[in-house]
This record gives C-alpha cells, sequence and structure tokens, in this order.
C-alpha cells in the first residue's frame, strides 16, 4: 500500500511539474514537431529535422527551442494537449485520494483490532484475579483441612470427634467470606468490571 501511493504521488508530481512547465508542453505537443518537419525552413528545399530530431534536438537551448515552435504554430495549440494531460492528472489525483481513504480506514481498522484486543487482554486479567484469589481462598482451606485431619492423636480428640466438622465448616464459611472481601475490594478499585 505505501509503495503503490508513493509511485502513484510520483507520477501525480511529475505531471504537476509537467503542466506547470510551458516549455516541456510546447515539446510535447508531437503534431507541431511533426508539421515542423515535412515543412521546409527556406526556399531551398531542405527540411527542417531540429525540432523531431532527438539527437540534433536535444543540443538546441530550450529558448531557441520555444522560439521554433512559436514561429510554426500559435501558443494556443498546445491545450489540446494540457486537457489530456489534466484528464490524466485528474485520473491520478483521484486514485491518490481513493488510496489516502483507504490508508485512513485501514488505519483506523488496525485501532479498532487493537482496542477489541486489549478489551480481550483486560478480561483475561479479571479471569486471573478471579482464579487467584480462588486458588488463595482454596489453599488456606486446604491448609487447615489437613492440618486437622491428619491421624495425629491429640487429647481433645477422644469424646470431641465433631470437633473437626465444625472446624471445616467454620474455615469453608471464613475462606468463602475472604473470596468475597477480595473480589468487592478489586470492584471498588475498578480492578474488574461490574
Amino acid at each position: 500500500m505505501t509503495r503503490l501511493t508513493a509511485r502513484v504521488q510520483k507520477v501525480r508530481d511529475e505531471l504537476e511539474q509537467l503542466l506547470d512547465d510551458d516549455d516541456d508542453m510546447a515539446d510535447l505537443y508531437l503534431s507541431r514537431k511533426l508539421a515542423g518537419a515535412s515543412s521546409p525552413v527556406s526556399g531551398s528545399g531542405a527540411p527542417n529535422w531540429f525540432p523531431a530530431s532527438p539527437t540534433i534536438g536535444s543540443k538546441i537551448s530550450r529558448a531557441s527551442r520555444a522560439s521554433a515552435a512559436t514561429i510554426h504554430g500559435d501558443e494556443n495549440d498546445v491545450e489540446e494537449l494540457e486537457m489530456l494531460l489534466e484528464a490524466y492528472f485528474m485520473q491520478i489525483d483521484g486514485t491518490l485520494n481513493k488510496l489516502s481513504t483507504l490508508r485512513e480506514y485501514i488505519d483506523d481498522t488496525e485501532d479498532y483490532i487493537n482496542i477489541q484486543l486489549d478489551n480481550h487482554r483486560n478480561q483475561l486479567i479479571q479471569l486471573e484475579l478471579f482464579l487467584s484469589s480462588g486458588t488463595v481462598c482454596l489453599s488456606i482451606y486446604s491448609l487447615v483441612a489437613g492440618a486437622f485431619g491428619m491421624n495425629i492423636p491429640y487429647t481433645w480428640n477422644d469424646d470431641h470427634g465433631y470437633v473437626f466438622k465444625w472446624v471445616v465448616i467454620l474455615t469453608g464459611i471464613t475462606c468463602a467470606s475472604l473470596f468475597v472481601l477480595i473480589i468487592s475490594y478489586a470492584r471498588h478499585k475498578g480492578l474488574v468490571g461490574s
């Protein structure tokens, strides 16, 4: 896209420069050169080759070529060439405008995709926060349940077997409350969406 835009811009600049230079426009009017090449310079009958010959014409200065062109025709007859080149210039300019619009559309699409990716990244971070806080709460619960569930003989375990059940239930309620507290704190700070 960038290379194509650069090429179209280069062609547009060249056409604009060509349209602004009257000497180049007079040199490009090939019908006048053809008419000048077939007409004699003087009564001797020798044809006038210098406007059409590229080797001889390149050695003549711009001023002499422009004066030779005005001898053989009117200045206004290059208007046909100007109109033709202006039509091409308008087409190239339109193509450049379309490429610029397409480039802006591509940039807007890239920005939209980056916004969508940021949104998905934020959702993944929120999910990671949920999972991490849940893992911390479950680790605390399994630590307490594992400590009290070992087969170590306790003196208080002889007649009080129901204590293990209540310790596990109270630890579960405490861990669930801790999880809710962590999530509400994250919502309060704006880390998690509502």
